[in-house]
Protein backbone atom coordinates (compact mmCIF):
# COMPACT_ATOMS: atom_id res chain seq x y z
CA UNK A 1 0.00 0.00 0.00
CA UNK A 2 1.12 3.47 -0.50
CA UNK A 3 1.98 5.47 2.59
CA UNK A 4 -0.09 8.69 3.11
CA UNK A 5 1.97 11.74 2.29
CA UNK A 6 2.99 14.14 4.38
CA UNK A 7 2.54 17.59 3.49
CA UNK A 8 5.74 19.73 2.00
CA UNK A 9 5.69 23.84 2.07
CA UNK A 10 5.45 25.83 -0.76
CA UNK A 11 6.09 29.92 -0.65
CA UNK A 12 4.05 30.65 -4.26
CA UNK A 13 3.84 33.92 -5.84
CA UNK A 14 1.76 35.09 -9.25
CA UNK A 15 4.68 36.19 -11.22
CA UNK A 16 8.30 34.22 -11.86
CA UNK A 17 9.83 37.45 -12.54
CA UNK A 18 12.09 38.46 -9.40
CA UNK A 19 11.49 42.17 -9.85
CA UNK A 20 7.67 41.26 -10.12
CA UNK A 21 7.49 39.29 -6.75
CA UNK A 22 7.80 41.91 -4.37
CA UNK A 23 5.16 43.98 -6.11
CA UNK A 24 1.56 43.88 -4.01
CA UNK A 25 -0.50 40.98 -4.35
CA UNK A 26 2.19 39.20 -6.01
CA UNK A 27 2.80 37.02 -2.94
CA UNK A 28 0.21 34.05 -1.98
CA UNK A 29 2.32 33.30 1.11
CA UNK A 30 3.34 29.91 2.50
CA UNK A 31 1.35 27.10 1.19
CA UNK A 32 1.01 23.27 2.38
CA UNK A 33 1.03 21.38 -0.18
CA UNK A 34 0.34 16.95 -0.55
CA UNK A 35 2.12 16.50 -4.10
CA UNK A 36 0.01 14.95 -6.64
CA UNK A 37 -1.37 16.16 -10.03
CA UNK A 38 -4.77 17.42 -8.90
CA UNK A 39 -2.80 19.21 -6.07
CA UNK A 40 -0.75 21.02 -8.63
CA UNK A 41 -3.41 22.00 -11.13
CA UNK A 42 -4.85 23.63 -7.74
CA UNK A 43 -1.83 25.79 -7.34
CA UNK A 44 -2.39 26.89 -11.13
CA UNK A 45 -5.74 27.54 -10.59
CA UNK A 46 -4.94 29.81 -7.57
CA UNK A 47 -2.22 31.78 -9.87
CA UNK A 48 1.18 29.93 -8.84
CA UNK A 49 3.68 31.01 -11.51
CA UNK A 50 6.62 30.90 -9.08
CA UNK A 51 7.38 28.41 -5.97
CA UNK A 52 10.05 27.47 -3.75
CA UNK A 53 10.58 24.67 -1.97
CA UNK A 54 10.97 24.26 1.72
CA UNK A 55 13.87 21.71 2.16
CA UNK A 56 16.75 20.19 -0.22
CA UNK A 57 16.07 17.12 -2.35
CA UNK A 58 18.53 14.84 -0.78
CA UNK A 59 19.02 12.01 -2.89
CA UNK A 60 21.76 10.88 -1.03
CA UNK A 61 20.14 10.99 2.36
CA UNK A 62 20.23 6.82 4.20
CA UNK A 63 17.31 7.97 6.68
CA UNK A 64 14.17 5.70 5.41
CA UNK A 65 12.13 8.30 7.91
CA UNK A 66 13.42 11.10 5.19
CA UNK A 67 12.39 9.09 2.17
CA UNK A 68 9.14 9.62 2.04
CA UNK A 69 9.36 13.55 2.28
CA UNK A 70 12.51 13.56 -0.43
CA UNK A 71 10.33 11.67 -3.19
CA UNK A 72 7.11 14.12 -2.39
CA UNK A 73 9.56 17.32 -3.07
CA UNK A 74 10.98 14.89 -6.31
CA UNK A 75 7.49 14.52 -7.60
CA UNK A 76 6.22 18.08 -7.04
CA UNK A 77 8.70 19.60 -8.74
CA UNK A 78 8.17 16.91 -11.69
CA UNK A 79 4.65 18.04 -11.60
CA UNK A 80 5.51 21.83 -11.77
CA UNK A 81 7.96 21.28 -14.56
CA UNK A 82 4.67 19.77 -16.18
CA UNK A 83 2.74 23.01 -15.27
CA UNK A 84 5.83 25.41 -16.65
CA UNK A 85 5.42 26.48 -13.06
CA UNK A 86 8.80 28.12 -12.27
CA UNK A 87 10.66 26.05 -9.01
CA UNK A 88 13.66 27.33 -6.72
CA UNK A 89 14.75 23.55 -5.53
CA UNK A 90 18.01 22.90 -3.90
CA UNK A 91 19.40 19.04 -5.05
CA UNK A 92 22.05 17.06 -3.21
CA UNK A 93 23.51 13.81 -5.73
CA UNK A 94 23.69 10.62 -4.09
CA UNK A 95 27.96 10.27 -4.09
CA UNK A 96 27.42 6.50 -5.78
CA UNK A 97 25.06 7.46 -8.16
CA UNK A 98 25.65 11.37 -9.22
CA UNK A 99 27.74 10.60 -12.48
CA UNK A 100 24.95 10.27 -14.60
CA UNK A 101 22.29 10.73 -11.71
CA UNK A 102 21.70 14.54 -12.64
CA UNK A 103 21.05 13.16 -16.38
CA UNK A 104 18.22 11.06 -15.33
CA UNK A 105 16.81 13.73 -13.87
CA UNK A 106 17.74 16.53 -16.71
CA UNK A 107 13.91 16.68 -17.74
CA UNK A 108 12.65 18.51 -14.62
CA UNK A 109 13.06 22.25 -13.94
CA UNK A 110 17.26 22.70 -13.43
CA UNK A 111 17.95 23.24 -9.46
CA UNK A 112 19.15 26.67 -7.94
CA UNK A 113 22.19 24.33 -6.21
CA UNK A 114 23.24 21.07 -7.37
CA UNK A 115 26.03 18.91 -4.65
CA UNK A 116 27.34 15.56 -4.80
CA UNK A 117 29.34 15.14 -6.94
CA UNK A 118 32.61 16.12 -8.92
CA UNK A 119 32.19 19.28 -11.77
CA UNK A 120 28.61 19.93 -10.10
CA UNK A 121 28.83 23.38 -11.50
CA UNK A 122 29.46 22.17 -15.09
CA UNK A 123 26.94 19.96 -14.68
CA UNK A 124 24.22 22.56 -13.45
CA UNK A 125 25.03 25.46 -16.46
CA UNK A 126 24.58 21.95 -18.71
CA UNK A 127 21.44 21.52 -17.07
CA UNK A 128 20.30 24.69 -17.22
CA UNK A 129 21.64 25.31 -20.93
CA UNK A 130 20.14 22.40 -22.36
CA UNK A 131 16.61 21.85 -20.75
CA UNK A 132 13.72 22.35 -22.44
CA UNK A 133 10.23 21.47 -21.47
CA UNK A 134 8.66 17.82 -22.66
CA UNK A 135 12.18 16.27 -22.48
CA UNK A 136 10.77 13.38 -20.69
CA UNK A 137 6.65 12.64 -21.00
CA UNK A 138 3.82 10.27 -21.26
CA UNK A 139 0.72 10.29 -22.71
CA UNK A 140 -2.06 7.98 -22.02
CA UNK A 141 -3.95 6.62 -25.68
CA UNK A 142 -6.87 4.37 -25.46
CA UNK A 143 -5.40 0.84 -24.93
CA UNK A 144 -1.69 2.27 -24.76
CA UNK A 145 0.63 4.10 -23.15
CA UNK A 146 3.56 5.97 -24.75
CA UNK A 147 6.73 7.51 -23.13
CA UNK A 148 9.38 9.86 -25.33
CA UNK A 149 12.59 10.54 -24.00
CA UNK A 150 15.41 12.88 -25.33
CA UNK A 151 17.25 13.67 -22.29
CA UNK A 152 20.40 11.75 -24.40
CA UNK A 153 19.81 13.74 -26.65
CA UNK A 154 17.93 11.82 -29.03
CA UNK A 155 14.27 10.40 -29.20
CA UNK A 156 13.78 7.34 -27.58
CA UNK A 157 10.16 5.99 -28.00
CA UNK A 158 8.26 3.30 -25.88
CA UNK A 159 4.86 2.17 -26.01
CA UNK A 160 3.14 -0.52 -24.27
CA UNK A 161 -0.26 -2.13 -24.44
CA UNK A 162 -1.08 -4.14 -21.93
CA UNK A 163 -2.90 -2.62 -18.74
CA UNK A 164 -0.24 -3.59 -16.29
CA UNK A 165 1.99 -0.60 -17.48
CA UNK A 166 -0.19 2.27 -16.94
CA UNK A 167 -1.59 0.49 -13.02
CA UNK A 168 1.97 0.15 -12.73
CA UNK A 169 2.40 3.73 -13.88
CA UNK A 170 -0.48 4.94 -11.70
CA UNK A 171 0.89 3.43 -8.26
CA UNK A 172 4.81 4.52 -9.03
CA UNK A 173 3.05 8.24 -10.03
CA UNK A 174 2.99 9.60 -6.01
CA UNK A 175 6.07 7.22 -5.16
CA UNK A 176 5.21 4.14 -3.83
CA UNK A 177 7.17 1.02 -2.02
CA UNK A 178 9.17 -0.71 -4.77
CA UNK A 179 7.04 -4.04 -3.71
CA UNK A 180 3.78 -2.58 -4.64
CA UNK A 181 4.95 -2.69 -8.47
CA UNK A 182 5.61 -6.14 -10.34
CA UNK A 183 8.81 -6.58 -10.70
CA UNK A 184 9.63 -7.61 -14.25
CA UNK A 185 7.90 -4.21 -15.10
CA UNK A 186 10.34 -2.21 -12.44
CA UNK A 187 12.67 -3.61 -13.70
CA UNK A 188 11.96 -2.88 -17.12
CA UNK A 189 11.36 0.73 -16.21
CA UNK A 190 14.59 1.18 -14.40
CA UNK A 191 16.71 -0.11 -17.16
CA UNK A 192 15.20 3.00 -18.94
CA UNK A 193 16.00 5.09 -16.55
CA UNK A 194 12.36 6.12 -16.18
CA UNK A 195 11.98 5.20 -12.37
CA UNK A 196 13.75 6.32 -9.45
CA UNK A 197 14.58 4.21 -6.37
CA UNK A 198 14.74 6.35 -2.90
CA UNK A 199 15.49 3.85 -0.32
CA UNK A 200 12.63 1.46 -0.65
CA UNK A 201 10.35 4.07 -2.40
CA UNK A 202 10.45 3.90 -6.53
CA UNK A 203 8.78 7.44 -7.92
CA UNK A 204 8.00 7.59 -11.94
CA UNK A 205 9.54 9.94 -13.56
CA UNK A 206 8.36 11.14 -16.83
CA UNK A 207 5.40 14.06 -16.41
CA UNK A 208 2.26 13.67 -18.13
CA UNK A 209 1.44 15.77 -21.34
CA UNK A 210 -1.53 17.85 -21.82
CA UNK A 211 -0.65 18.89 -24.83
CA UNK A 212 2.08 19.51 -27.20
CA UNK A 213 4.09 22.81 -26.91
CA UNK A 214 5.53 21.96 -30.64
CA UNK A 215 4.19 19.33 -33.63
CA UNK A 216 3.66 16.08 -31.84
CA UNK A 217 6.19 15.00 -35.07
CA UNK A 218 9.52 17.21 -33.28
CA UNK A 219 8.56 16.45 -29.29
Amino acid sequence: MTATAPSVTVRAWRDLDPQARDLPGMSLGTIPVTPRAPQVDQLWDLGVRHAELDAVVDLSSDDAAAHRGVVDRLCLVRDLTARAVSVDWDLRLSPQESTHQWKVLSHLQPPRTLTGLDGAEEALHAWRTRHYLCKLVWRQGPGFVQIRDRRWGDLRRFTAEEPRYSEAIALLSPGTHHSDVPADVLEEFMAEHLVLRVGDLACWLPYRVSRWLQEAMAV
